[in-house]
């Protein structure tokens, strides 16, 4: 029941921000609020929201949200604040043990860490294990780099290619 409350607070907070209008002059304008995305990430998963970010994604604003479903899944649903739409849709995993991501798996995670920091030096903050819309298996870390800024940065488990690196800008929930 605890938990079920702590969602129920975070998603009446972000929308208590969103009507109150919650910005600051420090991060870009979006054509679409933060209400907008919320309510179209929860029409693509149903469930407490237990996080939300805002990043640039190819210098467009970005909201993620981290959503918790009923079934136990937890989801990062991404709207692009230009467009109001979804842009990505990916299913979290408890770890690389996880059946799905294992099954992709050639890259092991120390092998990804070093990949991600030789890229952006700092340190790693969290690690999250998705399976992307196509199937594919990858890591987000985010770093704290040495200026205080954060980078997610996302290394294919297959491959070991970097597929996507962003530019955090604020983060309200769970790390």
């Amino acid at each position: 029941m605890k938990n079920f409350t702590n969602k129920r607070y975070l998603t009446t907070v972000l929308l208590l921000c969103c009507s109150l209008g919650v910005a600051h002059a420090q991060y870009p304008k979006t054509e679409f609020s933060m209400e907008h995305c919320l309510h179209a990430a929860l029409n693509e998963r149903n469930g407490g929201v237990v996080k939300v970010e805002l990043k640039l994604e190819q210098d467009i604003p970005t909201y993620e949200f981290d959503i918790e479903t009923p079934d136990g899944k937890a989801w990062d649903i991404e709207c692009n604040t230009k467009t109001g739409k979804i842009s990505e849709l990916e299913q979290e995993v408890k770890n690389a043990d996880d059946s799905v991501f294992k099954a992709k798996l050639k890259v092991n995670e120390e092998q990804a860490r070093k990949i991600a920091l030789a890229a952006y030096p700092g340190e790693i903050i969290e690690v999250e294990y998705e399976i992307e819309a196509d199937g594919a298996a990858s890591y987000e870390f985010d770093i704290k780099g040495k200026d205080g800024k954060e980078m997610k940065v996302e290394v294919d488990a297959t491959t070991g290619k970097i597929v996507e690196a962003n530019s955090e800008l604020y983060q309200v929930g769970k790390e």
